[in-house]
């Protein structure tokens, strides 16, 4: 449903949240729920999302586990205000910050979490687009390396990173974190059995130094062809995405 103002009220988790985002350009979608799935917090513990956007995975987080002290940073003010609206009509307790993963808020920098999420842009930066708040969101200004130094930061001993990303940054991801962090669970995300992941999930744990572990792809899509998304969602997906289910990085 789209409104005068630009915006649009979306449903998550099987209509349990609906959110506002822009009616145009960048909307959050499945990636924000997949990385909320995939952050290991239980209730009490302080949760940070670094270009959190409307608040999307935040706020699909906080509906799966209750009681987490959320924070989310974002660049973009327009999109901050989304978040606080989201937070205020869902009833979440979250602190929504405006400030650049690059240069962040100097209260931001003192503080320390026990998990930070993130779903950095994509692309690499490119020419001027007609829509500078999408380009923002899809297109790298701030190298990957920095987003997720800015993660490591703010945790604390023992913490988690979790990043979703395209496939192909797999090897960024990794080399970013270097031997400041351990445990590493790699979770492959594919449209359909038998393709290759179009997505990966990255979890690691500050200060960790157990082995890598790669785990066994979350199939999305449960026909051969696309026909009709959502209504193929294998009962993975389905969990997931619909009913809130968690994702188990399974760190080693």
């Amino acid at each position: 449903m789209s409104d005068p103002a630009g915006t649009r009220d979306d449903a998550f988790l099987g209509g349990r949240l609906v959110l506002r985002q822009p009616a145009r350009g960048y909307r959050a979608g499945m990636d924000a729920v997949l990385l909320a799935a995939a952050c290991p917090a239980t209730p009490g513990a302080r949760v940070l999302e670094l270009g959190c956007g409307a608040g999307v995975a935040l706020f699909c987080l906080g509906a799966r586990v209750g009681g987490l002290a959320l924070t989310g940073l974002e660049r973009q003010a327009e999109m901050a205000a989304l978040a606080r609206h989201n937070a205020a009509a869902t009833g979440t307790d979250a602190r929504i910050l405006c400030g650049d993963v690059a240069a962040m808020p100097e209260a931001l920098r003192q503080e320390r979490f026990d998990h930070v999420i993130m779903n950095p842009p994509f692309f690499a930066a490119g020419p001027a687009a007609p829509d500078p708040a999408r380009a923002a969101a899809r297109h790298e200004d701030t190298p990957l390396d920095v987003w997720i130094d800015a993660g490591l930061r703010r945790l604390g001993q023992g913490g988690t990173l979790t990043v979703i990303h395209r496939a192909e940054a797999l090897d960024r991801i990794l080399g970013a974190l270097g031997g400041r962090a351990g445990g590493v669970g790699i979770l492959p995300v594919a449209a359909r059995a038998g393709g290759a992941a179009g997505r990966v999930i990255v979890q690691a744990a500050k200060g960790r130094r157990s082995p890598l572990r790669l785990l066994a792809p979350l199939v999305l899509h449960a026909a051969d062809a696309h026909a009709g998304d959502r209504e193929d969602l294998t009962p993975a997906a389905q969990a997931v995405l619909r009913h809130a289910a968690a994702l188990d990085i399974k760190l080693s």
